[in-house]
């Protein structure tokens, strides 16, 4: 084939495993301007708010059909106590947030103001529990404050706080990174609290537990490996109960090393490419999590979720180094866009994954200038909208040959042609992207077992890899139509310029 054509083979009348909708969910930690002046800038502010939440971010998420938030961390999950949040905000006690900044917090967003952004958002609550510096009994009681009808002391202290109805709250991480910042365990250490911890988070009603324990940090296959162990020696008459019913890892993007991981706008190509190359790792990541898992549970009836993900540079210069504020550039977004293809293949076994973070930390979605008040939509922002019809579409198989165009980046090399597909409702839906920052590439699908019509493509792109938005050019990197595609007797040729992120949609005929 020629270098920059790439044939791929789409069965239209194959549906795969449902793409859950949560593998597009979201992470809010107390961590620099992510939830103070990015989620919540309290009722007095001039911003339009609800109860202290900013609407245009809510306006601003609602439209990517957000469909969880995990929060209150992160690290920061592991010295949080919940009771220090809740009751009348004047009445709340000053904390330190001792692993972002070191700044005091006034607790005035806890777990009413977090229900509310949630409800406001229409999204599911993913809440992480102190197993770090908490009790048993403190996560016990969380759970039965949030979740429990009727009669109880929890019960009566919601009440109190003004809400009478309980929340619905399924899903609850037993910790966060236990290997590190959540306690420094092995994990044999981590297993024992996380069975223990998992057994009196209870069902409290119809309100059932989705207990997510914390797993490996990157490829600690021996991590997962101890957690399934602990999970298939309890036996098949426990599982009904059992303490956990998905594992999570973390893995996240680097252009550099740890300590000069770069700049996040100041980047030149080879330093594209070896980000690039770092990203596509989470394939090799999930397939080997997902094989120490399928050793134990065959059936795949615990979830894999890696619940942070995304890009991490230098912070921007002059802000505080704790805050993990950086740019979001037409390469994040890219990044963003591999990810997604990986997560669509492994539907089977990955059943959540959320962006770190949503808003003014790491790979944000929304920047919030805290000057002008202006809000900024990241290139990132756009790949999840451009993307949210596979949320809970069935994947389609895509079938490519070997040869694929690559680029050197290293002693690596990268395949610079990434593309998904899904179909769901009639509508199907294909993803694609070219990673090569010089050369375009267009690609023939072949779209067997069905028709499309009615198709519509837009792309987002720019002239250079280093583009991002500003509060002064909000649409710098922005989605556009792409006139880029022409019917074949088979089927479609999308037409991929250099650094680009297309998607391709249809109704099938």
């Amino acid at each position: 084939m020629s270098e920059n054509v790439v044939p791929a083979v789409i069965n239209l009348d194959v549906p795969g495993p449902v793409i859950n909708r949560h593998l597009y969910g979201h992470f809010a930690e107390h961590l620099g301007r992510c939830v103070y002046g990015g989620f919540y800038v309290g009722e007095d502010s001039e911003i339009p708010n609800e109860g202290g939440i900013r609407l245009d971010v809510v306006a601003a998420l609602r439209a990517l059909d957000i469909p969880n938030l995990r929060w209150p961390g992160g690290c920061f999950a592991d010295e949080y106590h919940w009771t220090d949040g809740i009751g009348p905000r004047q009445g709340r006690p000053v904390m330190v947030n001792t692993h972002w900044g070191n700044v005091e917090e006034n607790n005035h967003f806890g777990t009413h103001e977090f229900m509310l952004l949630c409800e406001l958002l229409g999204a599911e609550p993913y809440i992480s529990g102190n197993v770090g510096s908490g009790t048993v009994k403190e996560m016990s009681d969380w759970v039965e404050y949030l979740t429990r009808d009727g009669d109880s002391p929890m019960v009566r202290l919601r009440k109190a706080n003004g809400r009478d109805e309980p929340w619905r709250v399924r899903f609850w991480g037993l910790g966060n990174e236990a290997w590190g910042c959540g306690g420094n365990m092995s994990a044999q250490q981590y297993a024992a609290e996380a069975r223990r911890f998992g057994t009196y988070c209870r069902d409290h009603g119809d309100n059932k537990l989705y207990r997510i324990a914390a797993g490996a940090n990157g490829a600690d296959y021996a991590w997962t490996e101890t957690l399934m162990r602990q999970y298939g020696e309890l036996g098949c008459a426990y599982r009904p109960s059992s303490f956990m019913q998905a594992l999570s890892f973390h893995f996240y993007t680097l252009s550099g090393p740890w300590r000069a991981k770069g700049s996040a706008t100041a980047f030149d190509t080879d330093d594209y490419y070896r980000t690039l190359v770092q990203a596509a790792r989470v394939d090799e990541l999930i397939t080997g999590h997902s094989n120490v898992m399928d050793c134990y549970d065959p059936g795949k009836s615990v979830g894999l979720v890696l619940d942070e993900w995304g890009t991490w540079y230098d912070v921007e210069p002059g802000t505080n180094p704790g805050f993990l504020y950086q740019q979001n550039t037409l390469r994040d977004a890219l990044v963003a866009g591999v990810h997604f293809d990986v997560f669509h293949r492994h539907a089977d076994r990955l059943i959540m994954a959320n962006i770190a973070q949503t808003v003014n930390v790491l790979q944000a979605m929304i920047l919030t200038d805290p000057e002008s008040k202006a809000l900024v939509l990241t290139p990132t922002y756009h790949v999840f909208e451009m993307n949210k019809g596979h949320q809970d579409a069935a994947s389609l198989r895509v079938d490519l040959p070997a040869g694929l165009p690559e680029r050197a980046a290293g002693d690596a090399t990268l395949t610079t042609v990434s593309l998904s597909a899904s179909r769901k409702d009639g509508q199907v839906l294909v993803s694609l992207s070219n990673l090569d920052a010089e050369q375009p590439a267009d690609v023939e699908l072949d779209l067997r077992g069905g028709t499309l019509t009615g198709v519509q493509a837009r792309i987002l792109t720019a002239g250079a890899l280093q583009t991002h938005n500003t509060p002064d050019t909000p649409g710098a990197v922005a989605p556009r139509a792409h006139d880029g595609v022409t019917a074949t007797a088979k089927g479609l040729r999308v037409r991929l310029p250099a650094h680009s992120f297309v998607t391709v949609a249809g109704r099938l005929a």
